[in-house]
């Protein structure tokens, strides 16, 4: 299903790129006024490899639920039982991320690929559980590759299900304690840069705590020989199963199968980014399909942006995750697209266009 997947992704197409920014120019507005949404705009035509793109909606949102060995570090203050009790609280509709796709009139789809528990049946949720957890990244690898490709695969599932059931743009979310950890070592690791750098401060934790975090990220770089890794999709697989968790994995493979689907893939703060960075290192062609929501708090999710070249519609200093980001950004992400569908040319509209 990987192999299969990466074989269908396609880059921006060229043709479509140039019959958008052309027909930007000929709106009733001055050229390049609408900024960054012009650019919205046009990479969504490029993705689609048709100008004006689809409308984005329908819009999916999937939460990666799963648990981390590196929590029994004490990286977080948060009880590992918390990923267990916001799981029911998404299923229940009682959390942020719920509120916010109302708004945006988004679908919630919960995914546990590995929370440490077993979840009952309920609607919304779907179990495509790896292990009970990841092992303790600091140890010895998080995953095994093998369980790296699973968990790949379980995103790829997921999103074409989504896409197959009328999803028009896929969101991409998370719930799991301790994964910020996990998610500044895959950003260390992709792009080079310090633990120091990269290392935030995720749901609230105290200097002692923070530097205990930093040096849990330096050790697991350091013993599992982290130094460069986009290089090779080899050396990617390795990365992500060394110190990734399994919503990183799902969301990597969720990326990758809306890219193949030529569906565009919305994503949200650090966990997204750090899943991102293993999908970009797959197929490079991926982030021609990405929009950036937003730009976290996260030290680490500003890193991931610049190495994949994605800039954030919104920066509205979130550092949450479930996705909220990417649902605030998606209303913005259907407005600029809405411009090349409905926004006259001068020409239709009679409008005298300024001297060249």
């Amino acid at each position: 299903m990987l192999a299969e997947t990466l074989a269908a992704i396609r880059p921006a197409d060229p043709r479509a790129l140039a019959d958008a920014r052309a027909h930007q120019d000929r709106l009733t507005k001055p050229r390049g006024s609408l900024g960054a949404l012009e650019e919205v705009s046009i990479r969504l035509a490029g993705a689609a490899g048709v100008s004006p793109p689809p409308m984005p909606e329908p819009a999916a949102l999937a939460i990666f639920a799963a648990d981390h060995g590196v929590h029994a570090r004490g990286v977080s203050p948060w009880p590992q039982e918390v990923t267990v009790q916001m799981v029911a609280n998404f299923l229940a509709g009682g959390a942020v991320a719920n509120a916010f796709a109302a708004q945006a009139g988004a679908s919630v789809t919960v995914v546990d690929v590995g929370v440490a528990a077993d979840l009952p049946d309920a609607p919304g949720l779907i179990k495509r559980k790896i292990a009970y957890g990841t092992a303790d990244l600091s140890a010895g690898p998080a995953m095994t590759v093998d369980q790296a490709v699973r968990g790949l695969e379980a995103g790829i599932q997921v999103a074409r299900d989504l896409v197959d059931s009328g999803a028009r743009c896929l969101i991409t979310g998370d719930m799991g304690i301790a994964n910020t950890t996990a998610s500044a070592a895959l950003v260390s690791a992709f792009t080079g840069r310090d633990p120091a750098e990269v290392t935030g401060r995720g749901t609230g934790i105290d200097d002692e705590t923070y530097e205990l975090k930093v040096g849990i990220v330096r050790q697991a770089m350091r013993s599992h020989a982290l130094a460069d890794v986009a290089s090779s999709p080899s050396e990617a697989l390795r990365a992500l199963a060394a110190v990734g968790g399994f919503e990183h994995a799902a969301i990597a493979g969720f990326v990758l199968a809306g890219a193949a689907a030529r569906v565009p893939v919305i994503l949200d703060g650090v966990i997204s980014g750090a899943a991102a960075l293993v999908a970009a290192a797959l197929d490079p062609a991926v982030t021609d399909h990405c929009v950036a929501g937003h730009r976290s708090a996260e030290p680490g999710h500003g890193a991931a942006l610049d190495h994949l070249g994605l800039r954030p519609i919104m920066d509205l200093e979130l550092r949450l995750g479930e996705g909220t980001g990417g649902l605030l950004a998606h209303p913005t992400v259907c407005a600029a697209v809405r411009v090349l569908h409905e926004v006259a040319t001068f020409d239709s509209a009679g409008v005298t266009e300024k001297p060249v």
